[in-house]
């Protein structure tokens, strides 16, 4: 996720300090993915180094502003125009999981699959609740919807991915537990043998 982006895209909209843009941030994602505002600061600094944003005075109850810069507001126009990259997955602590499951002895690597399936789909209703009531139209509402829309999709597909897990492990075990040499002839019976040669 990059805060860098999400704080400059606030700004463009008006100046704001820390704890603002912490708050706006929050309330668009529905705290789906919470902010420190260490974290706020820490990439304001950031952003002004950088030029893409500029500090200016501290208001009446002491907060430092904060506003987007004429670079800030190009780099915000080239983040929206350009596809989020796939050539580098981010980390996926679920697939490390279960790729180290199957490689260490003693891991039952079925019930790691079906604890986390069991997680996930709780996951799944309470994705689908909240849906239900993410019904509005305006920008706020209607944002917080695709964000839950991203969520369900993502638990379905990871339900999915799981399921198929099981089912390689279990062909996996089937293919390991088969005998590895290939069957050998039936040797052919001497009265056979000897009825064939009779109609030589």
């Amino acid at each position: 996720m990059s805060v860098k982006h999400a704080l400059l895209a606030l700004l463009e909209q008006e100046p704001m300090y820390g704890y603002q843009l912490r708050a706006e941030f929050e309330q668009r994602t529905g705290t789906t993915w919470p902010l420190n505002v260490g974290q706020v600061y820490t990439t304001l600094t950031r952003l002004e180094r950088d030029g893409l944003a500029l500090a200016e005075s501290e208001d009446a109850e002491g907060h430092v502003i904060y506003r987007i810069t004429d670079a800030g507001r190009v780099e915000v126009a080239t983040w929206f125009t350009t596809p989020v990259a796939r050539t580098q997955p981010p980390r996926d602590e679920l697939a490390i999981k279960l790729a180290l499951a199957v490689t260490v002895p003693g891991v039952d690597v079925g019930t790691v699959i079906q604890q986390q399936r069991s997680a996930t789909m709780h996951a799944l209703q309470d994705y689908t609740r909240l849906k239900r009531r993410a019904t509005g139209s305006e920008p706020a509402e209607l944002a917080w919807s695709l964000v839950l829309d991203s969520l369900v999709f993502a638990a379905e597909a990871e339900i999915r991915w799981l399921d198929h897990c099981e089912s390689r492990l279990r062909r996996a075990a089937i293919e390991r537990a088969a005998p590895t040499s290939a069957p050998t002839s039936t040797p052919t019976s001497a009265p056979a043998a000897a009825n064939e040669r009779s109609h030589r």
